[in-house]
């Protein structure tokens, strides 16, 4: 049997003398999926190699958020390479086997060779979405915001809902949380939230949450209970502390700050330790960041700027997606009648992703965090696009 070759009978041979199909491996030292995703083992090596030098650098510490970082970026890479390593040299075991019991003629080892062939096959998979999330910035922390939209105290519950949701999808990910501003509704839910999301590739799946959803169901808050459309934004940042594309002067911003809100209790903050931050104020380039979950007003704005720079940096990120999507013919403007996703409570249960096609009726599975499917199927969907 060819060296890299599965072993597998002929569909319906129930003979002792199993015929034996030759069918290749895809090889791990530059993995392409069926997607279009590439995986270069070469240049993740090189990757490593650069990043250990930085480590090895005495005065990297001189800046202990940017060592911070470049000590992240080594371990993921590393943990990476071992894991598509580990797979390289299961496949090599595996063929090597298969020949063996073929050059023997010995069937005795068919049903472990098929169970290895399926747990590569199942682990390569999960790999593969790996292989998708090759954006310059898919490997970086995330900042996730949420808005309500159309729709008043609906659509204000259903933004608390989101928040809810990708807390959940979150934690499921393993990765660290922490809500770091909310702005409550009048009567019920939020106006508005920021999530932020440290673990591996946390923007380069949360990106496929970007867009407005949509919410179909009767409404809890109105005597009627008539049914009820509601719309919530979501917005996807990297946490980047240096990207080429972006400068912030300081004459740019405006620093205010004010006492944390809050339930009350000896909890709340009796200082002004929130900060706002508000970028080219009285400008079509305004942009208002607030940060109010530290105590320390110093912490507060630390982060504050961290969100200013990846809305900057998606702001011009979308700036040149649009500017290819026109070259395509493609453009199409980003407003609330052009929803990602939608949501059916009534009459039917439903969740529809419009650029995806990908959909479930198993909504409240969905709203308790079970979104990797969507993300998955945004990954696959997304190859190419953003290039």
């Amino acid at each position: 049997m060819p060296a890299g070759a599965r072993p597998t009978r002929h569909e319906g041979d129930t003979s002792k003398d199993h015929i034996w199909i030759a069918q290749p491996w895809r090889p791990c030292g530059r993995a392409s999926t069926a997607s279009g995703g590439v995986f270069d083992l070469a240049e993740k090596q090189r990757q490593l190699e650069q990043l250990e030098q930085q480590a090895a650098d005495p005065n990297l510490w001189s800046n202990p958020q940017e060592a911070q970082g470049v000590m992240q970026r080594l371990t993921r890479l590393k943990a990476e390479i071992d894991r598509w390593s580990s797979l390289d040299e299961r496949i090599s075991g595996l063929a090597e086997l298969a020949e063996l019991a073929a050059a023997e003629g010995d069937d005795s080892l068919e049903a472990e060779i098929d169970a290895e062939y399926a747990a590569i096959a199942q682990a390569l998979d999960a790999l593969e979405v790996e292989v998708l999330l090759s954006g310059p910035y898919d490997d970086h922390d995330a900042f996730l915001s949420i808005k309500a939209g159309m729709g008043g105290t609906d659509a204000q519950d259903w933004a608390a809902m989101m928040l809810r949701m990708y807390t959940r999808w979150a934690e499921r990910q393993g990765y660290q949380v922490s809500l770091i501003d909310e702005s409550e509704g009048e009567e019920a839910g939020i106006k508005s939230a920021t999530l932020e999301l440290r673990g591996p590739y946390a923007y380069g799946r949360a990106k496929a949450e970007a867009g407005v959803h949509r919410l179909i169901r009767l409404s809890p808050f109105n005597a009627g209970n008539t049914r009820q459309t509601s719309f919530a934004l979501v917005e996807v940042l990297p946490d980047v502390d240096d990207a080429p594309e972006i400068v912030i002067r300081p004459e740019d911003i405006r620093v205010d700050v004010f006492r944390s809100g809050g339930h009350g209790g000896q909890g709340v903050n009796t200082t002004d330790s929130a900060v706002r931050i508000t970028y080219k104020p009285g400008t079509p380039e305004q942009i208002v960041v607030t940060c109010q979950n530290e105590r320390s007003q110093l912490q507060n704005k630390e982060t504050a700027m961290k969100v200013l720079r990846g809305r900057l940096l998606e702001r011009e990120l979308s700036r040149q997606r649009e500017e290819r999507a026109k070259l395509k013919g493609e453009h199409r403007q980003a407003d609330f009648g052009s929803q990602m996703r939608t949501y059916y409570l009534h009459p039917y249960t439903l969740v529809k992703d419009h650029r995806t096609e990908h959909e479930t009726s198993n909504v409240q599975a969905v709203l308790d965090g079970d979104l990797d499917p969507f993300v998955e199927a945004y990954l696959r969907w997304n190859v190419g696009r953003e290039t």
